[in-house]
């Protein structure tokens, strides 16, 4: 990576930031060398303050980080797009972009990060919790159980049956994807591939 740092009398180039989920522009910085080393080596995304003229990591006060997903420089080497995984609000202000937008996720999003949470920190009262403490056997054989479910309920004429037990199936598909520690979005890339 080739960064031109000298193009702007600063010294500093515009980094844009977007979410790596929604794709949403959350906020344009500025860095300069130390802060695109200190985003590659520590995953957490730093600028240069202009104002307080120095490097500062994004949500260092308010703990609404920006954890780095993704670094690219762009044709010319003078910007940079980082996609990053907000963890809350990106604004000063507390809004979820620079520019008052909203920021939502998709809902299988934000269930795969309830999964997360639960897996983290576990919950005595939590289904997630008790089911990942039964391990990889446990959540694979519910995943079939409700396959089975679904098979069953695609046969019958019954319309809510079959959204609910495709609900279950689909939750528990997420409990599975999380314990091998993959992503819902590797599965739809990986059929985006078999599209082309």
């Amino acid at each position: 990576m080739n960064l031109d740092f000298n193009k702007n009398k600063d010294g500093l180039i515009p980094a844009i930031i977007q979410d790596s989920v929604t794709k949403n522009i959350l906020m344009l910085g500025y860095m300069n060398q130390e802060a695109v080393d200190l985003t590659l080596s520590s995953k957490k995304v730093h600028f240069f303050s202009r104002s307080k003229n120095r490097i500062w990591m994004k949500g260092e006060e308010s703990g609404n980080i920006l954890m780095l997903k993704s670094f690219k420089v762009d044709c010319d080497n003078d910007s940079i797009l980082i996609k990053a995984n907000p963890k809350g609000p990106t604004c000063h202000k507390g809004d979820d972009t620079c520019w008052g937008e909203n920021n939502e996720k998709f809902f299988l999003n934000k269930l795969e990060e309830i999964i997360e949470d639960r897996v983290s920190n576990p919950q005595s009262n939590s289904y997630i919790s008790n089911i990942f403490n039964n391990g990889i056997d446990k959540i694979a054989q519910k995943v079939g159980e409700e396959a089975t479910e679904l098979v069953i309920a695609s046969k019958n004429s019954d319309k809510k049956e079959f959204i609910y037990e495709s609900a279950d199936l689909l939750f528990h598909f997420l409990l599975i994807l999380q314990k091998r520690d993959i992503k819902f979005n590797d599965v739809i890339n990986e059929l985006k591939t078999r599209h082309k």
